[in-house]
């Protein structure tokens, strides 16, 4: 993908979360890692941008070791995303967009989950297209310590053989990543759907069983 490719991509996406409800305000950010032949490096949304409204032009250009190039400056949550690029590759190595929004039924998920992941195995859709979402424990926007609790889940999840696409920030919100903007969005919108309706359950929901799952990842390649 062009860097102005990229960069049409992101604006795209973004307005169509702020259109639908995924994102709010000025929460939420998205990043794309550009190809060598673009010269390397990331784009990310500007810090406090409303995705709603993004500029191509005023991203954030920034080169492979996260130091910005140009653009109007970078989401507080570059190191995050740069995180999540570096312990992903190993396992996916297309990994070319992360998208972190504040998704309601998500967060409201995390505000009282106790367990070491958002949500269990209700739906087959959620296991194909999603798979398990390590929780992360609470921590302010930002910080850094957040950033090296998502690289060691992604990392101990993929060693296990069950790689992941999310993990969610408690009280904050989820992070996606896949090797397109559009594919990384259709990760959160499945698992914003999940989320959904585990809250609007009347009671909590059965899982999957494990031979319900087994099923499939013969027949779709699932990772659970």
């Amino acid at each position: 993908m062009s860097e102005t490719r990229a960069r049409e991509e992101i604006c795209r996406v973004g307005k169509s979360l702020f259109d639908r409800g995924y994102v709010h305000a000025t929460a939420g950010n998205i990043s794309v890692r550009l190809a060598a032949s673009e010269g390397g490096g990331f784009l990310i949304t500007p810090t406090d941008a409303c995705l709603g409204y993004l500029d191509p032009a005023r991203l954030a250009r920034l080169d492979a070791n996260a130091r910005q190039l140009s653009g109007d400056t970078a989401s507080k949550t570059l190191a995050l995303h740069a995180g999540v690029y570096a312990s992903a590759e190993p396992f996916d190595p297309a990994t070319q967009c992360v998208i972190h929004t504040h998704s309601t039924h998500c967060v409201a998920l995390s505000l009282c989950a106790t367990g070491e992941e958002l949500l269990p195995p209700i739906t087959p859709y959620f296991v194909m297209k999603v798979g398990h979402v390590p929780l992360i424990d609470y921590h302010r926007p930002g910080d850094c310590a957040a950033a090296a609790k998502v690289a060691q889940a992604i990392t101990h999840y993929g060693q296990q053989g069950t790689p992941v696409r999310a993990v969610m920030l408690a009280r904050l919100g989820p992070n996606v990543w896949h090797d397109s903007p559009a594919s990384a969005m259709a990760v959160l919108e499945e698992l914003e759907e999940t989320a959904r309706l585990m809250v609007l359950a009347a009671s909590p929901p059965l899982p999957l069983s494990a031979e319900q799952i087994d099923a499939l990842r013969q027949t779709f390649g699932a990772r659970w």
